[in-house]
């Protein structure tokens, strides 16, 4: 694992250390579990990746055949030129 080091205010190092004997754990597991946490609240609103984007929107379209209508949309844009 690599070493990474932070300069912290004096507060927030004396919150962390007494944070983390009130868990039982050391500082820089505490430290661990708050970036895991961030990083994965931040993964969570970023963009879906498209495999996700594709599940959750399948079976919205109930309009028929969605190619056909694709194709139909297609010849307008066609014959209006």
């Amino acid at each position: 694992m690599p070493k990474t080091l932070v300069n912290l205010d004096e507060s927030d190092k004396a919150w962390l250390d007494r944070e983390a004997r009130k868990r039982r754990i050391p500082m820089t597991e505490l430290v661990r579990q708050a970036v895991r946490s961030f990083r994965t609240r931040e993964q969570a609103r970023a963009q879906p990746s498209l495999g996700t984007a594709l599940d959750d929107t399948r079976g919205l379209w109930r309009e028929g055949d969605g190619l056909a209508w694709q194709q139909r949309m297609r010849d307008e844009w066609s014959d209006s030129r």
